[in-house]
């Protein structure tokens, strides 16, 4: 939840400094005092990490909190793509410390040439480690050698205790610095590494672990790396479990479909290595209209893909049309299946090991290896031939439902120049139901879409005209997750929404072209408002999901009580806040109105309540785990009942405000 479109608050934690050059001068000077030498620091060991934690786990909220598990665990997932750690035990205890155990090689504990022990340079110095040349890692996920060290930067307690050599090695710090010095603890057979840690509460906003989200990271490593077996174990609450995948990246293929209707049962999988870079392939078609790849290098997840997705996608299409064209099922007077016609309905994972990874885009998850779009090129094609020759059956449903997909894509392409602006600011093409803003800048304005028209009146009469546009909608849209893109767009609503955002649909989708910066839901606090709200989610999650991915998507949050006593008046968002507020002015001489339709407020309290930028609370809806999203979407909005009826029974607990 964000207070006055907390998105912000990255701006407000950035430091403003005024550059002064008078002419014929040098001087440089800040808003408060000179800028010369001695304001130049230099922060020895982590410091700079505690300085800047941002810049090395993202963030200090729960999302970094995490990525500090993440960054051990990653650490012994590097000991077994080497080949010497075969299990992994992560432990949330008690006071949410974590402990990761491995028994790989254990972390070095000789002398280093700086002449401290291994162990510690590992722990103090950043971009210290065995993966920066020589024969330590062959293939690594850790890119700069900060991850444990940065962990360590972090918390205020961190011990490690290395099985190696015979013997068994302990070793403490706080805060990035030593506090006990290296020794021997005892005599032991075997090998391996355990790292205990306590994030340091004066870094992060929350320390409290999400067995949820530590459960999701375990399992997709132990799906991309074959026979590893991870244990998670949680000691607040006793949860304990076991990622074990015989079929490493087919199980995760088969996991990603486990709630849709397959087309071939078992996933078609595929391999090869060719200069040191190891492909694995494992795909498997379903009757949705979506497709869902996943790619990975180096258990990296490469959202933004890269060379090695290229490659992918030139090969199946390739390789589709020649069996289509071989079996005479494309006829010589027919135009070729797209790529896009082709992976309709897939799910597949891409997993590659390259030694030399290079990433590129802002996130840097995209790799930009020029090489390895031939390398997968070539592995796909020989493997999908192989399994086209040898499965002509299972082939023909595949290439049947891509034709199928070729025909509605023509008529979407109809469809969508009726929803096709000649110009963004071409207003006169505008739906004549939208309320536009005059602010042209999208970066200023925002639109919200409203459930219904008597809605749709206050909020116009409500609302700042200069930047927020409104547009009713009239009842629910088309559940797009039942549908192809060609009857998704002949559905009305969805056609104004499309052409009132500017921005475009499905493959032609451009941010660039967005005509607001904010879209927020605003729906009543009823069942029908929820139901809409989640409808509208599918479309942006499957046809427009930039807009979710840059955090343009917002769910306006109306008060669900309005209070009052004599002449006052208050609003209040939840039935606890509504109680605490019946404690602080009692209950003798009050009146309470329950809202149930965001019709039933006036002009004037829409805009106080819900509309007004200083006051108001929104939602920012944000796309963390895109494997996650499929599978709730699926669930809720798919075919099949059953895993919709086992979501509700499993989280009927979780109910907050039932109306009945």
């Amino acid at each position: 939840m964000s207070k006055n479109d907390e998105n912000k608050n990255d701006d407000a934690n950035l430091e403003t400094v005024e550059i002064h050059l008078d002419e014929g001068s040098a001087e440089v000077s800040a808003v408060e005092g000179d800028y010369g030498a001695q304001q130049i620091q230099i922060l020895e060991g982590l410091e700079a990490v505690r300085k800047r934690p941002g810049m090395y786990i993202g963030s200090t909220s729960s999302r970094g909190l995490h990525h500090l598990v993440y960054e051990v665990v990653d650490n012994s997932i590097d000991e077994a793509l080497a080949g010497y750690c075969s299990h992994i035990e992560v432990t949330i205890h008690q006071d949410n410390s974590v402990t990761v155990v491995d028994n790989g090689r254990g972390i070095p504990v000789d002398m280093h040439e700086s002449g401290r022990p291994a162990l510690e340079v590992v722990l103090t110095v950043l971009h210290a480690g065995g993966k920066f040349g020589g024969d330590g890692y062959k293939v690594s996920g850790g890119l700069h050698g900060v991850g444990i060290s940065v962990v360590n930067a972090l918390s205020s307690l961190l011990e490690v205790e290395v099985k190696r050599d015979g013997k068994i090695y302990n070793m403490s710090f706080s805060k990035g610095y030593t506090t006990s010095a290296l020794k021997v603890v005892g005599d032991t057979d075997e090998n391996g590494t355990k790292v205990h840690f306590v994030p340091d509460v004066e870094i992060f906003d929350e320390v409290v672990y999400d067995y949820d989200i530590l459960k999701h990271r375990l399992r997709e490593l132990a799906f991309l790396n074959q026979q590893i077996t991870i244990t998670l174990t949680d000691e607040r609450d006793g949860h304990n479990e076991i990622f074990y995948f015989e079929g490493g990246i087919r199980s995760f293929v088969a996991h990603l479909n486990r709630n849709k209707e397959v087309i071939n049962t078992d996933p078609i999988y595929f391999n090869g290595t060719k200069n040191t870079t190891v492909v694995e392939i494992a795909m498997q078609y379903n009757t949705s209209y979506t497709e869902n790849i996943y790619s990975f290098v180096n258990n990296i997840n490469t959202e933004e893909g890269g060379t090695h997705l290229a490659g992918f996608k030139i090969a199946l299409t390739r390789a589709a049309n020649d069996f289509a064209r071989k079996q005479n099922i494309l006829k010589t007077s027919e135009d070729n299946l797209t790529g896009e016609d082709i992976r309709e309905g897939i799910s597949c994972i891409i997993s590659l090991k390259i030694r030399n990874p290079q990433f590129e885009g802002q996130t840097k998850t995209k790799l930009g290896n020029s090489e390895v779009r031939g390398i997968v090129d070539s592995i796909v094609s020989e493997g999908l031939s192989e399994f086209f020759e040898e499965n002509p059956a299972i082939t023909k449903k595949i290439i049947e439902k891509s034709i199928m997909a070729s025909r509605a894509r023509e008529a979407a392409r109809k469809a969508r120049e009726l929803t096709r602006r000649k110009n963004a600011l071409e207003v006169s093409s505008l739906p004549g139901k939208l309320a536009d803003c005059s602010i042209k800048d999208p970066m200023q304005t925002e639109i919200y879409l409203v459930e219904g028209d008597s809605a749709g009146g206050s909020a116009k009469q409500g609302r700042d005209r200069r930047f927020q546009a409104i547009l009713p909608l009239r009842g629910k849209i088309l559940n797009v997750e039942k549908a192809r893109l060609d009857r998704i767009l002949n559905n009305d609503e969805i056609r104004t929404m499309i052409t009132a955002f500017g921005n475009g649909i499905g493959e032609e989708f451009d941010l660039t072209k967005s005509r607001y910066g904010k879209i927020i839901i605003m729906t009543d606090a009823d069942v029908d408002g929820a139901h809409i709200r989640t409808l509208l989610l599918t479309f942006f999650y499957r046809y427009m999901p930039e807009l979710l991915t840059n955090g343009r998507i917002y769910i306006a949050q109306p008060p669900l009580y309005q209070v009052r006593k004599g002449k006052q008046h208050w609003y209040t968002y939840s039935d606890d806040e509504m109680a605490a507020k019946l404690d602080e002015i009692g209950r003798d001489g009050i009146v309470v109105q329950r809202y149930k339709g965001l019709g039933e407020m006036n002009p004037e309290q829409l805009w106080e309540t819900t509309m007004d930028p200083e006051g108001r609370t929104v939602l920012q809806v944000k796309l963390d785990d895109a494997e996650a999203a499929d599978s709730i979407f699926t669930i809720l909005m798919g075919d099949k009942v059953e895993p919709r009826r086992k979501f509700i029974e499993d989280h009927s607990h979780d109910v907050r405000n039932l109306d009945i």
